[in-house]
């Protein structure tokens, strides 16, 4: 093999997402069949879950990767992102019987304090942060206020699994295959007013909203759907969304690291500039382009029809009391 291993840092390494996630990154799914690669895995100090995770280990030696250069087990946060180039936060704490939106973001959000901490003080000079723990946007906010250092263009947080739920139902409606449904968007935040644009995805060249007339399924059970496809998988399989959610950070990543072909654009929450009416500042869900090089924009100029607006408005709202909330932990 020609290039150098890089070290990709994965966070709730044992846990379900974790265990779909690295076998696809050690077969070069997400950083290409040439990119080897070795893995910092990172697990809360407890002796069950350190266990799981050399369990986890076990399997990947197992399967023999061509690509996999090595592995880190830890719970120790700067052995973990000590010279990692990419760093995916996947580990928090999920919520419990009667917990608030709030009281989840104000447990989780001194967790990525210290990740980010410990990624400014200890990783490459060229890393890269991909949060999916949630809430990811505003965990994602935490984490680039705490790393100071780093460019904030280095940050991002995933919709890229809401992305794909939009593509798959919008396929479903018009009845074509999902590779037919091009630059399906997301605005927003990773939750229950994420925003899937129905007017700036296209179905064979054209507006979703005229390859599909029902305009009230667009804008009742297709809104619906996306928003609380989550709960919905919580509801039938007893446990949040694994598998799916590991494709959709495979997706996410690997489509920030391949330059963007043209005229189309994914879904991925960055730093907002101020476009399209979201605050300056806010980590929100965008259409964006990458160069390959590890630079991203976002798309200007798409119009906005003054339904997708109001529901831009309402998500927006919720990012910044969310921002409120943990505000203390942006200083």
């Amino acid at each position: 093999m020609s290039k150098s291993p890089i070290r990709v840092t994965v966070t709730g390494a044992a846990g379900a997402i974790g265990y779909a996630l690295l076998p696809r990154i050690a077969s070069g799914q997400m950083f290409g069949a040439d990119q080897p690669v070795i893995l910092q895995l990172l697990e809360i100090p407890d002796e069950k879950a350190m266990k799981a995770l050399s369990g986890v280990a076990m399997e990947l030696e197992d399967c023999a990767f061509p690509l996999l250069s090595g592995m880190v087990l830890t719970s120790d946060l700067t052995t973990a992102f000590k010279d990692t180039n990419w760093a995916l936060l996947i580990g928090s704490r999920p919520r419990g019987p009667g917990m608030e939106r709030n009281d989840l973001i104000k447990v989780n959000g001194p967790i990525f304090v210290g990740q980010g901490r410990a990624i400014n003080d200890h990783a490459a000079k060229d890393v890269r942060v991909a949060v999916v723990g949630n809430p990811c946007n505003t965990n994602a906010l935490i984490a680039m206020h705490a790393a100071k250092d780093l460019p904030r263009q280095r940050f991002s947080a995933m919709t890229r699994l809401d992305q794909n739920r939009a593509q798959s139902q919008l396929a479903g409606k018009a009845g074509v295959h999902s590779s037919e449904v091009k630059n399906t968007l997301i605005w927003g935040n990773h939750s229950a007013t994420q925003v899937p644009d129905f007017y700036n995805t296209t179905i064979r060249g054209q507006s979703a909203s005229k390859a599909i007339t029902d305009e009230a399924w667009l804008k009742g059970d297709f809104f619906k759907t996306v928003q609380q496809r989550g709960a919905a998988i919580i509801a039938a399989r007893g446990a949040s969304s694994a598998f799916s959610a590991a494709n959709g950070l495979v997706d996410h990543v690997r489509d920030l690291v391949n330059p963007t072909p043209k005229g189309s654009w994914n879904s991925v929450c960055v730093v907002s500039d101020g476009s399209y009416g979201v605050t300056e500042g806010l980590i929100s869900s965008f259409p964006v382009t990458t160069d390959g090089k590890g630079n991203w924009e976002i798309v200007k100029g798409l119009t906005l029809q003054p339904f997708i607006q109001e529901k831009i408005a309402a998500t927006v709202k919720e990012l910044e009391s969310e921002r409120t909330v943990v505000a203390d932990l942006l200083k």
